[in-house]
């Protein structure tokens, strides 16, 4: 059972706060004193929005503002910055329904419920909805990537067996990843001797 899906206790304060800092300057910490001086929002009810930012990706844990933070500012890139954030803040709403933002309320509702084990009418779940729903105002999808699922990520590559002009194997990844094995030979003027060898340790790394 999960309660971690984002909310904060005035989902109609979110739009304020984000348009201010749209045109605030970009602090090095977003912290209590930016958010109650610099963007003019005092009260313990606003201070929720940082870690709501945290949990969307808009701050590090440290407070530091992200490059989706700085996109969204860029009137260029809000909407897609904000879409990005909601399906990091919302990953798990957003593994179950890729397209969770274009769900009715109750189909939205009925996944938070599932996700978090709580009644449908707890005051959690009606927040959690309201702060999302604030939140989808500012997104667009269409142009935002989506998240990867863990069957569209790339399956491991093969390993490949090589030899280098000097008899030295070694096993090549597609990741270009390799490690090579120096050999000292014994001093002999029989190739045998080195053909032997070198075939014991061919046959010994084809078997890892």
């Amino acid at each position: 059972m999960s309660s971690k899906l984002p909310y904060v206790n005035q989902p109609g304060s979110i739009l304020k706060i984000f348009e201010k800092v749209r045109h605030a300057q970009t602090p090095d910490r977003f912290t209590g004193d930016f958010l109650e001086t610099k963007l003019g929002f005092r009260g313990g009810n606003y201070r929720q929005f940082i870690p709501l930012a945290k949990k969307l990706g808009f701050l590090g844990s440290d407070g530091r503002p992200t490059d989706v933070y700085k996109r969204f500012r860029n009137a260029g890139t809000a909407k897609t910055a904000m879409a990005q954030a909601l399906r990091t803040g919302y990953h798990e709403i957003f593994e179950r329904n890729e397209y969770a933002h274009n769900l009715s309320k109750d189909d939205f509702k009925g996944l938070v419920v599932e996700i978090t084990g709580l009644e449908s009418k707890s005051r959690v779940v009606q927040l959690i909805c309201q702060t999302f729903d604030a939140l989808k105002k500012l997104a667009d999808f269409e142009g935002a990537p989506a998240i990867e699922k863990e069957d569209d990520r790339p399956a491991e590559q093969p390993q490949k067996l090589v030899t280098d002009g000097e008899g030295t194997l070694r096993r090549d990844f597609d990741l270009n990843l390799s490690y090579t094995i120096n050999l000292v030979l014994p001093k002999t003027d029989d190739p045998a001797v080195f053909s032997a060898i070198f075939k014991c340790l061919r046959d010994y790394l084809l078997r890892k």
